[in-house]
C-alpha cells in the first residue's frame, strides 16, 4: 500500500548551511510516527517543507505516490495534509465554534441573510459538538473563548480542528510542549484516537516519554541526516538519546 506522505532524498539549504542532506522517509496511513533530533538537527526545516511553508532544494515530497509540490500551508491542507504548530493559532478571544470554523465559516442557508454575510451558527455549533464528540474531546461549553481553556483543551481543540478539515496526514509539532502530566495524557490519547481513524501522523517532539507512548516508529535526524528508524523493542529511551546524540554513530538502522 502507498504511504499518504513520503519524502525521497529532501534537501535543503539556505546559502552555505544544509539543513537537510538527503532526507527519506514514509508515513503510513493509520501510524503515529515519531521525529526526534537535537536543536538544528532539521525537523523545524522538514516540517515546513511537508506543510508548505517553504521549498525543497532538491528532492521530492510525495502525496500518496504522487509528487507534490504545495505552494503554501492552505494548499497543503486542501490537498489533506494539515498541521499543528506550537502556538496553536487559535484566536483567544474568540469561542471554541469560531475557531473551529475559523477561515471556514458557513453562511445562513436564507439567500437573504447570506447576502448580508450572516453565518449559520447554529449549524457550525452543532457540527463543532459533533466533531469534538467523535474524537472524545472534552470540551465543557462551546461557546467558551478559547483563552478561557485549560492548556489540553486548546491544544485538543487545534487538533479537532485539523483533523475536520483533513483525511490524510496530520503533523504535530511539540504538541504536548507546557502541559501538565494530566493534559499531555489526554492529548496522547487524542494522538492515538487520530490515528485509529486511519490519518497517518508525524509527531515532532523533545519529549521522550511521549514518544515511547504514543510512536509506532520513530526518525532520529541528526545534522540533517536520518540517523536511525526505530520500532518495535529497538524502540527505547536508551536508543533515542543515543542517536540524537551521536553516541550510537554508526549503528543506522
Amino acid at each position: 500500500m502507498t504511504a499518504p506522505l513520503a519524502v525521497r532524498d529532501l534537501k535543503k539549504h539556505y546559502g552555505g548551511v544544509q539543513a537537510l542532506r538527503g532526507v527519506s522517509l514514509d508515513i503510513e496511513a493509520g501510524e503515529v510516527l515519531g521525529l526526534v533530533g537535537d536543536n538544528g538537527a532539521g525537523k523545524s526545516t522538514l516540517l515546513k517543507v511537508l506543510c508548505g511553508a517553504t521549498f525543497a532544494s532538491s528532492g521530492e515530497v510525495l502525496l500518496d505516490g504522487q509528487p507534490a509540490r504545495f505552494a503554501n500551508p492552505a494548499a497543503a491542507q486542501d490537498a489533506g495534509v494539515a498541521t499543528v504548530y506550537q502556538d496553536l493559532a487559535l484566536a483567544g478571544q474568540r469561542d471554541v465554534v469560531a475557531n473551529f470554523f475559523l477561515g471556514r465559516e458557513k453562511l445562513a442557508g436564507n439567500w437573504l441573510a447570506r447576502r448580508a454575510g450572516w453565518l449559520d451558527s447554529k449549524a457550525m455549533a452543532a457540527h463543532t459538538v459533533s466533531e469534538l464528540a467523535r474524537l472524545r474531546t472534552r470540551i465543557p461549553d462551546v461557546h467558551l473563548a478559547s483563552r478561557d481553556l485549560s492548556g489540553g483543551q486548546r491544544q485538543a481543540l487545534a487538533i479537532a480542528r485539523a483533523v475536520a478539515w483533513t483525511s490524510k496526514v496530520l503533523l504535530l509539532d511539540e504538541p504536548t510542549s507546557a502541559l501538565g502530566v494530566e493534559q499531555q495524557q489526554q492529548v496522547l490519547d487524542l494522538i492515538r484516537r487520530v490515528s485509529g481513524e486511519g490519518i497517518a501522523v508525524l509527531l515532532i517532539s523533545h519529549q521522550m516519554p511521549d514518544v515511547l507512548r504514543v510512536c509506532d516508529r520513530a526518525v532520529v535526524l541528526r545534522l540533517g541526516l536520518v540517523a536511525a528508524t526505530l520500532s518495535g523493542a529497538d524502540l527505547t529511551s536508551e536508543n533515542l538519546i543515543g542517536y540524537i546524540t551521536g553516541a550510537m554513530e554508526g549503528r543506522e538502522q
